[in-house]
């Protein structure tokens, strides 16, 4: 059976699955990354995990892997195929696609960076099926954008398209990792609003899904941290739809994982702040923690150029699933 592989490494735990021409999830897998053991042996956690997906394609589908898609995060130079740098991962300047590809028996090897990747598979298979342009913008540790345009993500110039997290919404604001003062994660982030929710609340332990749940239940400090967020995003996003003019705007991450309890406010501040542009459709993402290693592997179906690359695996489809063991 003809099938890739897809990996999608993030900073604590890889995902990865073998995916069929014609788009069956055939297999699927989870390890840590083992970021404490350093760069180098990271590396060699991701060769060796995909060399036992390899073997176990060969062995159960009586053939190898047609080709692979992995994606990482940090700074990606995709063209070339190199892993530049990652800082929770620590790498720098990683030619991933040359060695993998050796790792794999030469096998065709795609690179994507991982929220475009996430992206990627939004736009086509999950909340953004069937819309000509769309914007993904994850609310985690930080805020990233994926630019879908025609069923690609668009990487800009130099591979940094899409980075809404560093649009300055509130000059001279909390600074930023990135050097900047009032960037966008900094203010509407889920680590953001767990910093907030935190100092509004004394409990150094409270993260952004207390504040969610108090935010429900009608806590006023919760809706003032809260509507602070909401509108520091609301801000960053209608400057995101003056540009770009997408016609779905895709929110996904822990954020988002608040349900009405974000959108609705949401899409409210975004609608009073809009003049002459266009109002989108504003989703939650779809597909959850499964979408980069879906992306990954329709990047890696992409490279062969067959009807293989048109079929659409989707998280529930998974016949198989592998449990391993997660390294030290």
């Amino acid at each position: 059976m003809r099938h890739v592989i897809a990996l999608d490494v993030g900073g604590t735990g890889m995902k990865a699955a073998l995916v069929g021409a014609d788009g069956t999830l055939l297999y699927e897998a989870r390890r840590a990354t083992g970021r404490e053991r350093g760069p180098d042996a990271v590396v060699e956690t991701i060769f060796g995990f995909a060399a036992e997906l390899r073997a176990y394609g060969e062995e159960r589908y009586g053939e190898s892997a047609a080709a692979a898609g992995v994606a990482v995060p940090g700074i990606v130079d995709a063209e070339q195929g190199i892993a530049v740098y990652a800082a929770n991962l620590g790498w720098r300047d990683v030619p991933m696609r040359a060695l993998l590809g050796e790792r794999l028996g030469g096998v065709p090897v795609a690179l994507g960076h991982d929220v475009r990747t996430g992206g990627l598979a939004e736009g086509r298979i999950g909340a953004g099926r069937g819309a000509d342009r769309f914007l993904f913008v994850p609310l985690g540790t930080g805020i990233a954008g994926a630019i879908g345009i025609g069923g690609a993500i668009e990487a800009g110039a130099h591979g940094y398209a899409g980075e809404i997290g560093h649009v300055v919404v509130r000059p001279g604001g909390t600074e930023c990792g990135c050097g900047q003062r009032g960037c966008l994660e900094t203010l509407a982030s889920a680590s953001a609003v767990s910093r907030a929710w935190a100092a509004a609340s004394g409990d150094p332990a409270a993260d952004a899904a207390d504040c969610a749940k108090a935010v429900a239940s009608g806590d006023e400090s919760a809706v003032r941290v809260w509507q602070d967020a909401v509108d520091a995003l609301a801000d960053g996003l209608v400057t995101a739809l003056t540009l770009l003019d997408p016609r779905t705007l895709i929110i996904g991450g822990g954020l988002a994982e608040a349900g009405e309890t974000l959108f609705t406010p949401l899409r409210a501040a975004v609608e009073a702040r809009v003049t002459f542009q266009k109002l989108p459709e504003i989703v939650p993402a779809a597909l959850g923690d499964t979408a980069g290693c879906l992306g990954a592997g329709l990047l890696a179906w992409d490279l062969l150029d067959t009807p293989g690359t048109a079929a659409a695996p989707a998280a529930s489809d998974a016949s198989e699933t592998l449990t391993t063991e997660v390294t030290a």
